[in-house]
């Protein structure tokens, strides 16, 4: 399949007219959990980031909140990972003044009195630095300790202070299942209103991501064909080469479902399907998402399946299966695979199906959006040409968005082979690469969601209503695995795309999962 490259000049990019920035309010971030490697690997490059490129208000702090002694030698790891994580130069004057902003305070997260201290604390640093009350309180920790700390700065009036503002940003896992969701939310909402929460999927601020929407709204072509008139069928691939990677316990916990499926990968399918909003605000994005959501019936137990890996191949090593792997049980029956296939009742897309699936210890690592569009109503020319090879079948369009680990946009279509005196139809591929187009990124998707929380922008945020009708969908099949021991595990070799079972799930529909995932040469 021949591939056409499509690229963007640098004077292109000059004459994009520039937006104006968006710089937060002076304010203290607060990171409770920041030991974790989280902070180290994630949050501090990306704040620093946002220094580098003037982004962040001259009048800031940031405070690392967790249950060791670590004193100034927080400070002196946070640069260390800012350097190694960050792609940082260790010698840049701008890490060491950046750094200058960071303190350390430690709190046991189950001594009510400990944040009084911390209460205490921010408040000199807030009259040192001149910050003007502002608050942003980052739970970077293990969720059994999420009400706890909320109910705590709240008791502390830390949630709704006298002066200034407050917001808080809470991690993934939301919920394990609808119960506890509908729980935490009513813990969080007793402490902050929801205009003060922004639920965070690291996902909503990948650019591939962010640019679903552009795509589909800044463009007059897509939109037309955006419906179940032309489009086939969708599927949502989040593959990963990795196995557990030493959080055995953790995941025996969560497995593919609560993992990825309930949240990213929803939220995929929602930025997908949703109709146009009325604008690019957070209410508006937010409402429409949610009617997709909501559009989408019960999911019968046999539209979904699960598996579960066991020894093989990755990368040309041999890998042990999951139930040998560090701290899992040996007779586990935890899904490292899920795959279901799911409909919108909608007028868009009724009869449009959307298969998801994700899974660990896959063939290959790669975050997909696929479009199939349907085949031509006659199709003139003969649906098998002569000459074999991969011009041998007129393929459908297809348009494929790729999130991970090689951003950009992808179409095929149709087009006749030259020099040959017959109509030799050979599918070709136009392919836009964000890392060819505009030059390799280190953003790793926390930048622009820690700045919209510090702005108080909740458009790529998740509300409760959303998170809760999410767990509704799937909560009945975590039910319905749960009572029922999987006899089949461990059901496909490592390096492999997954269990046969997700192979048929597609098949009945005439359907087959896209393979061949990732930018081509």
């Amino acid at each position: 399949m021949a591939t056409v490259q499509m690229r963007v000049s640098a004077e292109d990019i000059s004459n994009v007219p520039k937006g104006k920035e968006r710089i937060p309010e002076p304010g203290i971030l607060v990171i409770f959990g920041a030991s974790g490697d989280l902070t180290k690997r994630k949050l501090l490059p990306a704040l620093f980031h946002l220094r580098q490129n003037n982004l962040l208000p001259e009048q800031f702090a940031i405070v690392g909140v967790a249950r060791r002694p670590l004193g100034e030698a927080f400070a002196k790891d946070m640069r260390e990972g800012i350097v190694e994580f960050g792609g940082a130069d260790t010698n840049d004057p701008k890490l060491d003044e950046f750094v200058s902003h960071i303190s350390y305070f430690p709190l046991n997260f189950d001594q009510p009195s400990d944040y009084g201290g911390l209460n205490t604390e921010l408040d000199r640093i807030d009259k040192e630095r001149n910050i003007g009350g502002k608050r942003v309180f980052y739970l970077a920790t293990a969720p059994e300790f999420f009400a706890g700390i909320i109910e705590n700065l709240g008791a502390q009036g830390m949630a709704q202070p006298e002066k200034g503002v407050a917001s808080i940003v809470i991690e993934k896992p939301f919920g394990h299942d609808l119960a506890s969701a509908r729980e935490l939310n009513q813990q969080v909402n007793a402490v902050f209103q929801e205009n003060q929460v922004f639920r965070i999927d690291h996902y909503l601020g990948k650019e591939t991501v962010q640019n679903l929407l552009v795509f589909r709204f800044a463009n007059g072509i897509f939109e037309p064909v955006w419906n179940r008139n032309f489009i086939d069928n969708v599927q949502i691939t989040v593959a990963e080469t990795l196995g557990v990677e030493g959080r055995g316990p953790f995941y025996e916990k969560a497995g593919a479902l609560r993992d990825v499926v309930q949240n990213h990968m929803m939220e995929l399918l929602a930025l997908v399907a949703l109709e146009p909003p009325s604008s690019f605000e957070s209410e508006s994005v937010r409402r429409e998402k949610l009617k997709v959501w909501q559009a989408i019936p019960s999911i019968p137990v046999l539209n979904g399946v699960r598996g579960q890996y066991g020894p093989g191949l990755i990368g040309g090593q041999r890998v042990v299966g999951y139930r040998d792997e560090e701290r899992v049980n040996p007779e586990s029956g935890t899904e490292t695979y899920a795959a279901f296939k799911l409909q919108i009742e909608n007028w868009r897309w009724a009869g449009v199906p959307f298969y998801l699936r994700a899974g660990k210890r896959l063939k290959k690592r790669a975050t997909e959006i696929s479009i199939q569009f349907k085949q031509p109503p006659l199709l003139i020319f003969n649906r098998m040409t002569s000459g074999g090879g991969p011009c041998n079948e007129i393929q459908p369009n297809l348009l494929t968005i790729r999130i991970q680990p090689d951003e950009g946009i992808a179409l095929r279509f149709g087009t006749k082979v030259p020099t040959t005196p017959e109509m030799t139809v050979c599918p070709v591929t136009m392919d836009f690469d964000y890392e060819t187009a505009f030059g390799k990124s280190s953003a790793n998707g926390y930048e622009r969601l820690l700045m919209d929380a510090m702005l108080g922008d909740q458009t790529l945020f998740s509300h409760r209503d959303g998170v809760e009708t999410t767990w509704a969908l799937y909560t009945p099949i975590l039910e319905a695995w749960a009572a029922k021991k999987p006899e089949t595990f461990p059901n496909y070799f490592a390096g492999t795309w997954g269990p046969e079972c997700a192979d048929r799930l597609l098949e009945k529909d005439g359907h087959v999962w896209r393979n061949d995932l990732g930018r081509k040469p």
